[in-house]
């Protein structure tokens, strides 16, 4: 599950499954792969990550006594689309409502479209966060990456902006697939950097994933995963990503500025969901996943 962050997560408006509104450039790889996915996919064609939709409910699981928050619950919407020729869209939604403990209620809707190529050559970004009904945050953008390895970002919103990024950065989409693998190899710990488009498009993230030993097929799925026959004898591992903010100066241990914990797929679908802000503790239970048709590599 290529999961974008969710980088002003503010404070239900319980959602269905709607679609976020997407750009031009995200409606038109969206139609180019809804026209090739009326071929269906040869038995022994391989699919790395499976195009999905998949829901969340989100509960608090805990929280620190200092911190503001009193009561939190959401939803995540999460459409995965593409293949790994044409690349992988990402149509995503979160929001959340926080009571807070001195009274009042904020909602937070994060509202996110991603474009990543198979390749990790490009990565284009929209996203827009709304705070009580009200924008309160817009990032549009891409970044190309060049033969050399370099990345070049090119900005549209907040501002206008270009700047460079290490050919040592992931996309992602990259990030998730090599994570699984590094855990296809026996691997169990896993370190990146990671540019996603969040915090105003101007931010990386150093990164680490421990990956636990491979669940055994015969442990029971929870949520949704419990009837999806199309993940009997998939393989997946738990694994849990701390990110850190590389220009931050500390004195002794690091302690991350987020941390995602899941159970991995091979196939790029997440379960068991645990989002940890520091404060507070979320935890998502899949209440809905559908599989969507894969369109051939061409």
């Amino acid at each position: 599950m290529p999961m974008t962050r969710a980088a002003n997560f503010g404070a239900l408006v319980i959602l269905g499954a709607a679609a976020v509104a997407m750009p031009a450039w995200a409606q038109d790889t969206a139609t180019t792969q809804q026209a090739a996915a009326a071929t269906p996919l040869k038995p022994d064609e391989p699919v790395p990550f499976v195009a999905h939709r998949a829901v969340y409910d989100l509960q608090l699981d805990g929280r620190k006594q200092s911190t503001s928050v009193d009561s939190m619950r959401g939803r995540i919407v999460y459409d995965f689309s593409g293949n790994a020729c044409e690349g992988y869209a990402l149509n995503f939604r979160q929001v959340t409502e926080i009571g807070l403990s001195g009274g009042g209620v904020n909602t937070s809707d994060l509202r996110s479209v991603t474009f990543e190529d198979n390749g990790g050559h490009s990565f284009r970004f929209n996203s827009q966060n709304f705070t009580n009904q009200k924008v309160d945050g817009v990032v549009d953008g891409q970044a190309s990456r060049a033969d050399s390895g370099a990345i070049a970002v090119a900005l549209k919103k907040p501002k206008s902006a270009k700047f460079d990024l290490s050919r040592n950065v992931l996309f992602p989409t990259g990030q998730m697939k090599a994570i699984v693998a590094a855990a296809q190899g026996g691997e169990h710990v896993f370190e990146s950097q990671v540019y996603d488009g969040s915090d105003g498009g101007q931010k990386i993230y150093d990164t680490l994933a421990v990956i636990g030993a491979k669940v055994s097929p015969d442990k029971p799925r929870e949520g949704a995963a419990v009837g999806a026959k199309q993940l009997d004898g998939v393989d997946r591992w738990p694994v849990t990503i701390s990110y850190f903010d590389p220009t931050k100066k500390v004195v002794g241990e690091q302690t991350p500025v987020y941390t995602m914990s899941f159970d991995l797929y091979a196939d790029g679908i997440s379960g068991n969901l645990v989002l940890d802000y520091g404060d507070f503790r979320l935890r998502g239970t899949m209440a809905s996943l559908d599989f969507l048709p894969q369109p051939p590599c061409k």
